[in-house]
């Protein structure tokens, strides 16, 4: 969890490249730009004909993702819809193509993210608590790069990639910044 922009997805893929999976793929869906009426399609798969438009079968991110990691981000925007069927498939590792009846099993890492308050979406009626509690077996905080001012310069040399090295007053500028754009704003000024 975390504000935009404050790497989620990059401590996603070193949880990634340091698992038992690391060998299998890395797959990510974000949830929050997808329609609503296309997430499952995403998520799990479709045959052809299954929808306007679903001229061949075609394999959801769970299928892409099995052996590996699905990371999942903005799940706060997953719709109610969609929260019941990943609930089904995080629990059994079992699912259905859209227009199937056959059913396929995965084995899947998922990853999610947030920047929403999950909490408070529980007591709306707008995020599943059963879903929360099965995504939410251990929970890593990002706070915003401000308030992590010792990440600032190594983030820095890793987005120049050893193209070019900064000078010191750069480096002074850099830590002066406050960053309201997180991780996401810093790789933009050093592009």
């Amino acid at each position: 969890t975390g504000p935009n922009g404050t790497g989620k997805e990059r401590i996603a893929e070193i949880i990634q490249a340091n698992s038992q999976v690391a060998d299998g793929p890395f797959v990510v869906l974000n949830c929050g730009a997808l329609p609503s009426e296309l997430i499952e399609a995403e998520l799990f798969g479709a045959e052809a004909g299954a929808y306007t438009g679903a001229s061949r079968a075609r394999e959801g991110k769970f299928e892409a993702a099995d052996g590996g990691t699905l990371f999942l981000d903005e799940i706060g925007n997953l719709p109610l819809a969609g929260q019941m069927k990943l609930l089904r498939v995080l629990e059994t590792g079992r699912f259905e193509r859209l227009g199937s009846n056959r059913e396929r099993q995965v084995k899947v890492r998922v990853i999610s993210a947030t920047n929403a308050d999950l909490a408070a979406m529980i007591r709306a009626g707008t995020f599943r608590e059963d879903l929360f509690y099965r995504l939410n077996v251990i929970e890593l905080r990002l706070p915003p790069l401000a308030a992590r001012p010792g990440d600032i310069l190594p983030l820095a040399a890793s987005f120049l990639a050893g193209r070019k090295t900064l000078h010191a007053s750069a480096e002074v500028a850099l830590l002066a910044h406050g960053w309201p754009g997180n991780v996401r704003e810093l790789k933009n000024v050093m592009a």
